[in-house]
């Protein structure tokens, strides 16, 4: 029943995502930006929601539009497969240690999209992926998921480790966030009456 197909076509990208809030964590994502499959691969497996992705991007331009749509594309299945957010648990933080990594994550399924992002990477690049588009994604998840996010890298000097210490670090503050509360079945976990 928490579950959600969203498919985003423009002139640069076409992106089908497909996720279940209830799943086990199985992932089948194909983008095209072989880090990026990672990284998907990795939200999947910590959130415990099962994601499939399948993009078709600009590729030959860069990887943004690719990064930033699929971003964009599941903020919005997120927010239909949550539904009207009762009973919901609402709040997510995760510390995550990876090797010299540590990456801190703390997330508000409010409706009110914000980013905090207090990350900066020692490389530019990660192989051939371009840093930048780690926060490019988280932004467009963000705002398009209706999530105040922060993500705070505490330690870190390589650059691998910080980006996937960040994505499984959001990964189970997400999985927090969207569990069922057995305390607030069927309760909205607000006082304003709407998320």
């Amino acid at each position: 029943m928490r579950r959600a197909k969203i498919t985003r076509d423009t002139a640069e990208t076409r992106i089908e995502v497909e996720i279940d809030l209830d799943g086990s964590g199985r992932y089948d994502n194909q983008t095209g930006v072989g880090f990026f499959d990672h990284m998907l691969d990795q939200l999947a497996r910590h959130s415990l929601i099962d994601l499939t992705v399948r993009a078709k991007g600009d590729l030959h331009i860069d990887d943004h539009h690719t990064v930033e749509d699929t971003g964009i594309a599941l903020g919005q299945a997120l927010v239909k497969a949550l539904g009207d957010k009762k009973g919901i648990r609402r709040y997510g933080r995760f510390h995550l240690a990876m090797d010299d990594a540590q990456v801190a994550a703390a997330l508000d399924l409010s409706g009110r999209a914000y980013l905090v992002w207090n990350m900066g990477f020692p490389t530019e690049k990660i192989g051939t992926f371009d840093c930048e588009l780690v926060r490019e994604f988280f932004q467009a998840l963000s705002t398009h998921g209706g999530i105040t996010l922060h993500v705070d890298r505490i330690h870190g000097v390589n650059s691998h480790h910080i980006a996937e210490a960040a994505f499984k670090a959001v990964a189970r503050a997400l999985r927090e966030a969207v569990e069922p509360d057995p305390r607030m079945a069927g309760v909205l976990p607000s006082t304003k009456g709407a998320l």
